[in-house]
């Protein structure tokens, strides 16, 4: 019996809740779909579900073996995909949900160069500071950077998002750098209108550091123009203000101290029968934005060392 459909209707059957609904979903006789339900347990030596006339359950061997399954049957579709891919042109048009400052900085460009190796694929890049809704929004693809993704939602890494604590030369000249993290609470904080703290780690702990909060906005490149204009010291992104760093328009403040890293994921609803030109977009973002690090931090000076993190757009 073929185990890539017995390893389907497992998964189906789990996603389901019984056999009944399973086999309505893959068109299939209830029959046929317990056949299967018993080849994927002869074929792993182990009872997968729990079955009574009210209600199924994974057995804990089930348990274990969901997460495989749904891998394997996740690579043997994208073999399947690429394989019907090879040869076709990508072509349609994609929708692009980022947030202003990561699509301004970053998104945009990259976009572009996709579309010069793929003149036949269209986008239109949407931002917003808050998540978009993909399905009611018609999203192909959002980059979101979090640390707390839906599990609904499918997603891969991009990269990592450090931010910097910084200021302009200007300010800092006109009310002294600070020296530990206590002298923060002298000067003027620029503040991201959605983030209510930002957590450091500091020794074996996590921190909390405090300001007085003299500016705010809803948009983080607004912040960081307020920081360049001499406004305060802002906590940023280093993807918006890296090259204001290298090139000296803004100084780090307090470098021994680094905000938590954040993830910058792309979100997809499904990885089921993707589209030749979203699937495209993906590789080509994780490999332009990958690596040990990310290319806006690539020579970066004056950062602690760090591990890096594990996952706002």
């Amino acid at each position: 019996m073929d185990r890539l459909t017995a390893t389907r209707v497992f998964i189906t059957v789990v996603e389901q809740g019984s056999l009944t609904r399973a086999a309505d979903t893959l068109d299939m006789s209830t029959a046929m779909v317990s056949r299967y339900l018993a080849a994927m347990e002869t074929w792993l030596h182990a009872r997968l579900l729990h079955r009574t006339t009210r209600r199924i359950s994974l057995t804990d061997a089930g348990e274990s073996a969901l997460s495989s399954c749904r891998h394997l049957l996740e690579s043997a579709e994208d073999v399947e995909s690429r394989a019907q891919a090879a040869g076709r042109e990508a072509s349609g048009r994609l929708r692009v949900a980022s947030s202003p400052s990561f699509a301004e900085a970053q998104l945009a460009a990259a976009l572009v160069e996709f579309q010069r190796l793929h003149p036949k694929v269209s986008a239109s890049l949407l931002t917003a500071e808050h998540s978009v809704d993909l399905a009611a929004e018609r999203i192909d693809l959002a980059v979101r950077i979090t640390n707390t993704l839906e599990p609904t939602l499918i997603s891969r890494r991009l990269a990592t998002c450090r931010s910097a604590l910084c200021a302009s030369r200007e300010y800092l000249q006109a009310h002294g750098t600070p020296r530990r993290e206590e002298d923060l609470r002298g000067h003027r904080c620029l503040n991201h209108a959605l983030v209510t703290t930002a957590q450091f780690r500091v020794g074996a702990g996590p921190a909390e550091l405090a300001g007085t909060e003299a500016f705010t906005s809803n948009d983080t490149a607004v912040l960081r123009r307020a920081a360049l204009a001499g406004a305060g010291i802002a906590i940023l992104p280093t993807y918006l203000v890296g090259a204001d760093l290298r090139e000296g328009r803004l100084k780090r403040v307090l470098p021994s101290l680094e905000p938590d890293p954040l993830g910058i994921h792309a979100i997809f609803l499904s990885r089921q029968h993707l589209p030749l030109a979203l699937r495209l977009l993906i590789d080509f973002l994780a490999q332009r934005f990958g690596g040990s690090a990310a290319p806006w931090d690539r020579g970066a000076t004056g950062r602690r060392a760090s591990p890096s993190a594990s996952s706002t757009g």
